[in-house]
């Protein structure tokens, strides 16, 4: 069993990242990742399966998210109770989440607990029930989940977004599925599901806290033949960007008018994607960013505004969004298009820079200090980019980004051709907008 492992160089002296980061690949193509914290109480434990939304056909859309519940409702040794007491009954912490390519179970407790936090994971993963009343009850529960979504206006906005900027693809369809997918879906569906996509090549056991490498190696050798053998699916790529922006409005009875602005960006491996991730910062992403100051402390247009960054295996997004009052919408849209030109016309200062990238780095070291959190970035690591990036290279590659480059990344990435507006508001016009965001 290969194994390899780094000890981070030049981290600060906390107790987040002094860690000793170690990999192992299992003969049936089962990875195991821990970082090693001797000074930590808690362990956490996560089990990522590189298989999300967008490895569903249009027919199964939600079947990723509906299995992440079902894995829930009992396995052959444990029911949906005992799950639950096994973890929480010593004071643990357990969950789950699907996004648009990964899928993760986690758990964190005292680290003398790490046995079973492990064996509960795997026994949900590799033995669910997957019975036929529970998955009837579940259905019920996701409907509801999603008839909760719709109901908020700051949410729909961004399946909304999503569905024309990647319009036919699956990038533009919701996580959690639609009301007719979900309600097709059954017992089969989910096994054949689980069977070709949960398997060994498209999983990675993901530990952080005081236990020794060897010892998780160990422990999940025991059980690593009963998974599934098989490669990771690849991803459907993502179609070629629009190249005309567009503007959906969906009337609705609100008080507010909730807006979400996107481009298409880069792709988490594309080597401008450090420069987006501080351009981001600059824009929208915190308080400091000129996106909040000028909309919000200079003209008091909106509680809150700002920006987020998503790269996927193959294209990424950048999203500006608030809720407003309607008859504020033109003049904020204004703001926040005037902000997106002058960073394609002229380099941010180096003072803003350093400021953006003091915070991206201080953000990342806060983030490894807890053991949960540490244990995703090891899991997104691996199953994002098939290895693990030691903590100084990261800092590197943010530290060397140049203003002109965030400029060129500006220029790239916010042109009006790009642009995509989605409105949930109570007005039946979009009059006038594409012509605001096309400037």
């Amino acid at each position: 069993m290969p194994t390899r492992g780094f000890t981070p160089e030049s981290e600060p002296a906390h107790a987040g990242t002094s860690a000793m980061h170690r990999d192992t690949l299992l003969p049936n193509g089962l990875r195991v990742v821990t970082a090693e914290l001797p000074q930590m109480a808690s362990v956490a434990v996560g089990v990522w399966v590189g298989v999300g939304g967008r490895h569903e056909p249009t027919a199964l859309g939600g079947i990723s998210h509906f299995i992440e519940h079902l894995l829930f409702k009992g396995t052959r040794r444990r029911t949906a109770g005992q799950i639950s007491e096994a973890v929480e009954g010593v004071g643990g912490y357990l969950n789950a989440f699907t996004d648009e390519e990964h899928t993760c179970f986690y758990a964190r407790a005292h680290r003398d607990r790490f046995p079973v936090l492990l064996d509960v994971l795997l026994d949900m993963f590799l033995d669910p029930r997957l019975d036929r009343v529970e998955i009837d009850k579940e259905r019920a529960v996701i409907l509801d989940e999603l008839a909760m979504y719709r109901d908020q206006p700051a949410d729909l906005v961004h399946d909304v977004l999503n569905a024309i900027q990647f319009p036919g693809d699956a990038l533009g369809r919701p996580v959690i599925g639609s009301r007719a997918t979900l309600r097709a879906l059954g017992r089969a569906d989910f096994t054949r599901y689980l069977r070709t996509h949960y398997v060994s090549g498209a999983t990675v056991i993901a530990v952080a806290g005081s236990i020794p490498h060897e010892e998780v190696v160990r422990r999940v050798s025991r059980l690593a033949r009963r998974f599934r053998p098989g490669p990771r699916p690849a991803v459907p790529p993502a179609r070629p960007v629009r190249g005309k922006p567009i503007v959906k409005l969906r009337t609705q009875k609100n008080q507010q008018t909730n807006f979400a602005l996107g481009v298409r960006a880069a792709s988490r491996h594309d080597p401008r994607r450090a420069a987006l991730r501080l351009l981001n910062v600059i824009l929208g992403e915190n308080m400091s960013s000129r996106l909040f100051q000028v909309v919000r402390e200079e003209n008091g247009l909106t509680y809150n505004i700002q920006s987020s960054l998503t790269a996927w295996e193959d294209t990424g997004d950048i999203v500006i969004s608030a809720g407003l009052d309607g008859s504020e919408l033109e003049r904020t849209l204004k703001l926040i298009v005037g902000e997106m030109n002058r960073l394609r016309e002229h380099a941010p200062s180096r003072a803003e820079v350093r400021r953006a990238r003091d915070y991206v780095l201080g953000q990342f070291d806060l983030s490894l200090e807890h053991t949960e959190h540490h244990m995703m970035w090891l899991g997104e690591q691996w199953v994002n980019f098939g290895e693990l990036m030691p903590p100084a290279e990261i800092r590197r590659r943010i530290t060397a980004v140049t203003p002109a480059e965030i400029r060129s990344a500006a220029r790239d990435f916010l042109a009006p051709r790009l642009r995509s507006l989605a409105l949930v508001s109570p007005r039946k016009h979009d009059r006038g907008l594409l012509e605001i965001i096309s400037a």
